[in-house]
């Protein structure tokens, strides 16, 4: 059984056509020996992009709320150094970032060449929570697919490569997650009066996301849909998708200057 995770560009992307529990009938424990041979791998990927320093990669994750963002951060960052990784969280912004363009906190952010950044949220939520919430109107949002694509393109031309992860889970898993964190007092404080409000604007959100996703699809920078239903499966494809990015890219250790070797007493 296959499912694809992205479609060219182009194309219409409408999240009702992907099944969030999709898991190409694997099982857990043989998901989870996979993503320790992918996490194991991606270690010396990322050290190889560190010692080359020509090119960086961020992956971008999105998702409604209870999508596994953290989870899927925690399960990247226990795989790869930390002299190799940035992880950044864009929450609310600032008054500082509102006084700029929606573009400018993004891009300070973006990785500098050798190291691998990733994004909870990101300059995306610029075209679905503004737009879901009302907080800016059409004649705002709707051209930022625009500024988007050039955006990623410009960075892309600069040597970044972005990995787009949507962690897309149904409204019946959100609903359990959420009962989840009401009952766990160690997660009852990542709730919030907007959190319960944006479920009844499940809808809306799913609307604004399938025309992200199908606007910002791009060769240059595609969308990859991940089924997240299953944390485990998440996990796995979320990996494997940077392993294979990060083996495209192929990065080299500099050249050696053997001429050192004499010098040494």
């Amino acid at each position: 059984m296959h499912q694809p995770l992205t479609l060219p560009p182009g194309r219409d992307i409408r999240l009702a056509d992907f099944d969030p529990d999709f898991h190409e009938d694997i099982d857990r424990a043989d998901a989870e020996a996979e993503t320790k041979r992918h996490s194991d791998a991606l270690d010396e990927l990322a050290y190889r992009l560190y010692a080359e320093s020509r090119r960086a990669v961020v992956v971008v994750l999105q998702g409604i709320d209870t999508s596994g963002k953290d989870g899927t951060i925690r399960m990247l960052a226990g795989g790869i150094s930390p002299q190799c990784l940035d992880v950044r969280s864009f929450k609310a912004p600032s008054a500082l970032e509102l006084a700029h363009d929606f573009l400018w906190r993004i891009h300070a952010a973006v990785p500098a060449h050798g190291r691998i950044g990733i994004f909870n949220r990101s300059h995306y939520e610029d075209v679905i929570v503004v737009r879901v919430r009302q907080l800016v109107s059409r004649s705002v949002w709707e051209p930022r697919y625009d500024q988007i694509n050039a955006f990623e393109k410009l960075l892309g031309d600069g040597g970044l490569t972005f990995v787009k992860c949507f962690l897309h889970i149904s409204k019946r898993e959100q609903r359990e997650r959420l009962e989840e964190r009401l009952r766990d007092p160690r997660k009852q404080w990542k709730l919030g009066p907007d959190d319960l409000a944006d479920r009844t604007r499940w809808d809306d959100f799913q609307e604004a996301y399938d025309d992200a996703l199908t606007k910002c699809n791009t060769h240059h920078a595609p969308w990859h849909i991940v089924p997240a239903d299953k944390k485990w499966y998440r996990n796995l494809v979320v990996a494997r998708i940077l392993r294979q990015t990060l083996a495209g890219l192929d990065p080299r250790f500099p050249a050696f200057d053997s001429s050192l070797l004499t010098k040494l007493d």
